[in-house]
């Protein structure tokens, strides 16, 4: 495996699991101030 490859595989990860964060921190704000928006 060449050091680009790998340096690809990293940043993909960090952003995988970084938009998963803010997708489940944004659910839980969003549930908090409206709970009506739960099911849309």
């Amino acid at each position: 495996m060449s050091v680009n490859a790998i340096v690809v595989m990293i940043i993909g990860m960090i952003l995988l699991w970084g938009g998963l964060a803010a997708s489940i921190f944004h659910a839980v704000r969003s549930s908090k101030t409206n709970k009506a928006e739960d099911l849309g």
